[in-house]
């Protein structure tokens, strides 16, 4: 996935004078995790730029920079590390289009490496993408795969709205996977694996999660990867429910006030009746993530996932 994102970066800089690339570490580096490696060498500083330790500055003057005309790409290490530009994000980038009555864009992306499996802890391993979803006029992004991870990050930088792309650290080094080199829409499902027993909606890392939980369940199970929470693909999730008449929700992020209490309510209200079996939620512990392999102690895993399946179908 690491390559997926640096090619992605690297073909719509290619393709596109206004692409510009600014963060902690992103020039020099490459970036701490390699994904903007090399770039600077072919882009040069005008267009690859280090910045001052300062999250809060990295996204206003990638917001600034958006507003005079060009599409930056603004990298938090992190993101843990995006908390101190909440102000930046959310009352200026997220606001642009509806202050200004829909006379100013705002193409902003916002990338940050997430969640857990590196034993991090905190500072380093946060899942914080449900407070961004609350958020009106900020869409939010996170692929499982690296074909995903290249062709929604290269729709997220054309597109004129500010742009939360998360990317899952765990998911960078897995097993190479084949990309297409095409984009992908914002606000589309994908049908991970396609079965009628039970809906199992899931996205970011945790889709790696449930396919191991899936394979050798003896459960047809079909798996809907989000990719994108917002704008969320409800059709797609009411599609596969009236077929499976069962819901589970599977997320590394903390269970309370998590993105599934949003599928669960979702499903709640709009397709009740369509449901033989209360909705499941699968989650993170309500925790902070501890240091070193105690991390496991909170985080969902394959049995987790495939005890749940196992129970909810027998409802």
């Amino acid at each position: 996935m690491i390559e997926a994102v640096r090619d992605a970066l690297d073909h719509e800089m290619g393709s596109d004078d206004s692409v510009v690339l600014l963060g902690q570490d992103v020039g020099r580096k490459g970036g701490v995790f390699g994904a903007s490696r090399g770039l600077l060498d072919r882009y040069g500083e005008r267009r690859v730029l280090d910045t001052p330790v300062a999250e809060i500055a990295i996204a206003g003057v990638a917001i600034g920079a958006a507003v005079a005309g060009l599409r930056p790409v603004a990298e938090f290490q992190f993101a843990d590390y995006m908390h101190p530009a909440w102000d930046q994000i959310v009352n200026q980038a997220a606001t642009m289009r509806w202050r200004s009555v829909g006379a100013w864009d705002m193409p902003v992306v916002f990338r940050a490496p997430c969640g857990g499996g590196v034993r991090g802890g905190i500072y380093h391993s946060q899942s914080i993408e449900s407070p961004y979803c609350h958020v009106p006029g900020l869409k939010v992004v996170m692929p499982a795969t690296p074909d995903d991870a290249y062709g929604l990050l290269r729709t997220a930088i054309r597109d004129d709205d500010p742009v939360a792309f998360f990317e899952p650290k765990r998911a960078y080094r897995l097993k190479p996977e084949p990309v297409s080199e095409s984009l992908h829409p914002l606000g589309v499902a994908r049908i991970d694996r396609v079965g009628a027993q039970v809906t199992i909606v899931t996205y970011g890392y945790a889709v790696h999660t449930v396919r191991a939980a899936v394979d050798g369940s003896g459960i047809d199970a079909e798996v809907i990867d989000l990719r994108t929470l917002i704008p969320l693909d409800r059709e797609a999730l009411a599609t596969s429910v009236r077929k499976t008449g069962r819901l589970l929700v599977v997320h590394e992020a903390n269970r309370t006030m998590g993105f599934g209490a949003e599928i669960a309510a979702f499903a709640a209200e709009e397709l009740f009746y369509d449901l033989d079996a209360p909705v499941v939620r699968v989650a993170a512990d309500d925790c902070h993530l501890p240091y070193g392999a105690e991390e496991s102690a909170i985080l969902p895993d394959a049995a987790a996932v495939r005890t749940a399946l196992t129970e909810l179908v027998r409802v």
